[in-house]
């Protein structure tokens, strides 16, 4: 019988995190061996692949937070990253739009935000101001961010992985962690591609996450419910109407956005997403459903918590999801021209957000570590712009594990 490949770090999934961290390790130290796994037939086929590409500013961030920090030291190191490797990216700026009264206050807090964590160059708009950067555009009160950007982070995993296999680093596809073992002072994994070994373990399985920290014998204290999130395109000939990107003021109460637009790299226009429960955790269309990730879901005490809490925005999400009028009639609010037909549905995305048993939806960034391993338990917005810096900080972490 042929003996298991033994690696000295495996990362089990192949999103912008995952092939980071990977990337990033062997950068950090020389002569090691690592792996990552991949369950699908290609990288960035889930979460990475499935956005529209903003490099994040930091804007929305509580000060101080793992979100806030990252985001910002990761958003200019993958600036550089994009220009050192020739991949297009532009740092073409958005603005937030207020279009009532009542969203004055919060439009001030972000101002404040963006301030604390060290936005330079914002600019508060008023009616004429906002015209002048988006001419369709509508809103009593606006802020201009300058550092948000677009890029297609599906090409920037790719890249990123031929810098870690440069370095000696490893990619396998096709395989499926099934079962793991702690054994002697390292992990056994066995996958639909084998079995592998290492003393280090870094879980960044994204929709999975909770279910490989289980499979190491670890308590996340979170489980994954997954939110679609669905879009829109314009028409090629009305890719006018929007510039580069425009952005609701987002409810406080609520760690989603509100739908926007946003020009995408290759010229497109999207417009999205809400944000509905999916009934499977790779959940793309309206009507996916898995009944073992179904029953997860409604066995698990946090997510009652959750509805009950949220009970009137889920059922107004849901019934974006499935009235196209009512999907636009939210958007024409920033554009007014905006009409019916001048939509496509576009490919949804699927988040993976944790919530707490208490039922709360998990804003940050939640890392756990326990003997030899390193999970990473909630990674959504704005963790592709942040995965420079998210990626040098657990490799640094898994690097003292290696020692």
């Amino acid at each position: 019988m042929a003996q298991p490949d033994s690696f000295d770090a495996v990362v089990i999934g192949g999103g912008i995190v995952g092939v980071c961290v990977a990337m990033c390790l062997v950068r950090r130290n020389a002569g090691i061996s690592v792996l990552v796994l991949e369950k699908e037939d290609r990288l960035a086929r889930h979460q990475t692949g499935h956005n529209s590409g903003v490099i994040h500013s930091g804007l929305y961030y509580r000060p101080g937070s793992l979100k806030a920090r990252n985001c910002v030291q990761g958003r200019e190191r993958l600036y550089r990253f994009c220009a050192e490797n020739g991949l297009p990216h532009e740092r073409c700026g958005k603005i937030v739009v207020a279009v009532e009264e009542m969203q004055l206050e919060a439009l001030a807090e972000l101002e404040r935000r963006g301030k604390a964590n060290g936005l330079a160059g914002m600019e508060s708009l008023d009616e004429r101001r906002i015209r002048e950067y988006e001419p369709h555009a509508a809103g009593i009160a606006g802020l201009w961010i300058p550092q948000t950007g677009i890029v297609d982070f599906a090409r920037v995993t790719e890249t990123m992985a031929q810098r870690l296999k440069e370095g000696g680093g490893k990619v396998r596809l096709k395989a499926e962690v099934k079962k793991v073992r702690r054994q002697g002072g390292e992990y056994r994994l066995f996958t639909t591609a084998g079995e592998v070994r290492a003393p280090v373990v870094i879980n960044c399985a994204g929709l999975y996450c909770d279910r490989v920290a289980r499979l190491c014998g670890a308590d996340p204290g979170v489980q994954i419910v997954p939110f679609r999130g669905e879009y829109y395109q314009l028409r090629e000939e009305r890719r006018h109407l929007v510039r580069n990107l425009i952005y609701p003021v987002p409810d406080p109460e609520f760690p989603f956005l509100g739908v926007h637009f946003t020009r995408m790299i290759g010229g497109q226009v999207e417009a999205g997403p809400n944000a509905v429960m999916a009934l499977r955790r790779e959940g793309y269309g309206r009507l996916s459903f898995s009944p073992a990730d179904s029953l997860g879901i409604l066995t698990f005490p946090g997510f009652w918590r959750l509805a009950r809490k949220y009970v009137r925005t889920g059922l107004r999400e849901y019934h974006r999801s499935f009235s196209k009028k009512a999907f636009v009639r939210e958007l024409s609010a920033l554009l007014p021209p905006l009409e019916v037909d001048d939509l496509v549905r576009a490919e949804a995305g699927v988040r993976a957000q944790a919530v707490t048993p208490e039922g709360k939806l998990v804003d940050d960034f939640h890392i756990v570590e326990m003997e030899g391993a390193i999970h990473v338990l909630n990674a959504p917005s704005p963790a592709a712009t942040a995965s420079l810096s998210i990626g040098e900080t657990i490799a640094e972490r898994a690097g003292a594990l290696l020692r």
